[in-house]
Formats: structure tokens, sequence, C-alpha cells
């Protein structure tokens, strides 16, 4: 896969360590004009490394997935109400969102594993699992922030191609699984392809290669499905199985900006998965303020499922009627193929003030493009039909 996607810190990038440099208008120009340092030669440029080699003022951010409709209205009003009270530690907010989420989910607060975001507890699992050059079985492509952080830890990364509906390929992920493989990562729905695959069939492969490895089900966008909770696997963790489902406030909430993230599994494997963790000590008051007002708000998160769906139309529409093929998306982006270079067209896009991503994969020019608002939609249409 050329294109790797994960949720690094913004700060890893070297335009954002200059020595804590002001976000003023004249500065903005100086980091638009500072070389861009590639993290890892061996690969091409993560969401974030995308951001910055692109303008600063786009018309449509498209390029990591992002709710542009979030965080709601209770959520900004709590943050507010709590930054008084921010000079305590947020013992008891903690400790009450990890009651609420137990609820919901028919867990115990053992069960549950807190972090600033879902990228600590994705490492997390690639420093424990993979350690002593265990590999780690993937989807190929899926999204690579565990399995790239592996292999720079020294595990081993292995790669299996999609089938041909562009879905996880569970039967040959499953071949793959030996006495070297520390764990299966599944991301469903899948990143970049917003596929997702069956859930009775995902639930028999959990209970099987369970019993031989370490299954990790990262479900960021499982909220963009008609019913989450019935296509979730935390069922396999409350029928005794061992696997960690993985889950985020940074999608349909819109939090990516506040990182809240958090996993559930059983609590010996949360027991482990403290010692490589701050165990929740990175997430704000504010942060869990605005969770503690947000989680399951009904109303605001089907109207925002609302407002997605309609836009994701619209981009169906769009390319329909320039003559190009996606793949049907279960998430909040959609992935279609290009009748031109990838990286000229992401380029001539970026110069249309437009960021999305592309991709090569199966010997082909990708792009994918996040759902954004309607206004950021319509951009996109204007800026793709003087290239198509």
């Amino acid at each position: 896969m050329a294109n790797s996607i994960n949720r690094r810190n913004w700060i890893r990038s070297s335009a954002f360590i200059a020595g804590g440099l002001a976000f003023c208008s004249g500065t903005i120009s100086k980091l638009a004009a500072m070389p861009k340092r590639v993290l890892r030669s061996s690969r091409s440029l993560t969401d974030q490394e995308a951001m910055l080699s692109g303008p600063f003022d786009l018309k449509a951010r498209l390029l990591a997935n992002e709710n542009p409709y979030g965080p709601s209205a209770a959520a900004k009003k709590a943050i507010a109400g709590a930054i008084d009270t921010s000079y305590q530690y947020p013992f008891m907010q903690l400790s009450m969102l990890s009651g609420k989420i137990a609820a919901y989910e028919g867990v115990m607060i053992k069960n549950i594993l807190m972090d600033a975001g879902s990228t600590p507890l994705l490492l997390a699992a690639a420093m424990h699992c993979t350690k002593g050059g265990k590999n780690v079985i993937t989807g190929d492509p899926s999204y690579d922030d565990l399995p790239s952080r592996a292999e720079e830890l020294d595990g081993k990364w292995v790669k299996v191609p999609l089938t041909a509906d562009y879905k996880l390929d569970l039967d040959a992920m499953e071949a793959k699984v030996d006495a070297n493989t520390g764990l299966v990562y599944v991301c469903n729905p899948n990143n970049p392809t917003a596929t997702v695959v069956d859930t009775e069939k995902l639930k028999g492969f959990c209970e099987r290669v369970s019993k031989k490895t370490m299954v990790f089900v990262d479900e960021a966008y499982i909220d963009y499905l008609p019913d989450p909770q019935a296509a979730s696997m935390v069922s396999m963790i409350k029928a005794g199985h061992n696997i960690i489902v993985g889950r985020t406030f940074s999608k349909l909430y819109g939090f990516a900006g506040l990182r809240l993230g958090y996993m559930i599994a059983q609590p010996e494997t949360i027991k482990t998965f403290e010692k490589y963790t701050t165990q929740a000590w990175s997430v704000t008051g504010t942060t869990l303020a605005a969770a503690l007002a947000a989680y399951r708000e009904t109303d605001f998160l089907n109207d925002t499922l609302k407002k997605t769906n309609a836009a994701k139309e619209y981009l169906y529409s769009v390319l329909k009627k320039e003559g190009y093929d996606y793949i049907p998306s279960s998430a909040n982006f959609v992935m279609f193929q290009l009748k031109m270079d990838g990286k000229k067209f992401s380029n001539e896009m970026f110069k249309r003030g437009v960021g999305i991503r592309d991709w090569k994969f199966n010997g082909k020019d990708w792009c994918r493009v996040s759902i954004g608002r309607m206004d950021e939609m319509e951009a996109f249409a204007a800026a793709f039909k003087e290239l198509s």
C-alpha cells in the first residue's frame, strides 16, 4: 500500500516543533513555506503530513475523516463549565464516564481502559502483542497506525489483500495465523475503503482466532452503521473471548481535537495494557466533561448522521455524473478509483483549496474523500469537475 494512515500527534511534524511558534498570520505563512519532514522515509505521507503539505486556507478539509458538525452544543457548554475547576484532577469525571460506558455496553468498569484518543491504545497493543518479533496480521489496505508502530518496535507486519469487493478477507487472515502471530487487527468498518464485514462471520472469526492469539477489532467508525450495537464485537467480550474492541470519540462525536478513546476487553487484558499507557491521565478534565455531556446524546448523533448521509449521497451523485465508480461506504468517507495519477490529482485539488487523500493499491490510483459539510462537498464537486 503506497499510503499510510494514522492518528499521530501533530507535534511530530517538524513544522510544529520550531520553538513554540505563535500562530499569527505571519507565522502561518512562514510555516507553509517550510520544508516538510517525512517522518518515516519508507512510507508515504500520513494524514497530518498531507495536511501540512498543502495550503492552510482550505475551502474543504476532506482528508482526515473528521466530523465537521461536532462537538455538540451540550459538549461545548460542558467544556466551558469545566474550565473553572480544571485545576483539579478529574477523578470523579473519569469514574462517571467509565460507569456510563459500562452501563450502556453491559460490561464492568474493569473491562474499560481510556486514554487520549485511541492512538495510545493502539500503541500499547503494538508494544505488548508484537514484542519479541511477533507478527500482526491486517488487511491491505487498512488502518496502519498499529502495525506500522509494531514494525518500528521490531514486530512483523503480515498484510492480507482485500476481497474482490474491497472487504477484509477474514478467511485469508485466519489462514495466516501461526505460532508467531501476536495479534490480528480488524478495522471494521475498514479505513480507507469504508467497507464492513458480515457481523456473524466476524463473530465466528473472533471466536476461533482468539483461541490462538489476541484479536483487536477497531470500531472507530461503527457509529455510522445502522445498528452499531448489533454490529459490535463487545458481545464476544461478554461471552468471555480473548478480544479487544477499540472505540473513539473522534468520529461521530466530533472529538478529534479533544482526544478521547477507550478499549473494552477482558479485565486481565486491561491490567496488562495499563502498564503501557498513562491510564487516562492524559485525558483532560474539560474533555471528560464534554464526553459526559455528549455520550449517547441521541438527538445530536442522529442529526449528524443524517447530515453525513445526505452529503454522502450528494458525493455519490457527483461521481456518477462524472462517470466514476466508487466503493459503497459504511463510514464518513468514500473511496473511488481515479483516471489520472493520484499524486497529481491530490496536488491539483489542493491548488483549488480542497484537501483529499490519494492511494495506490491493486496497481491503481484511488482517492479517499471524507464527508464534510454540504458547502465543502460542493467545493469538492466544483474542483473535481475541472479535473475529471
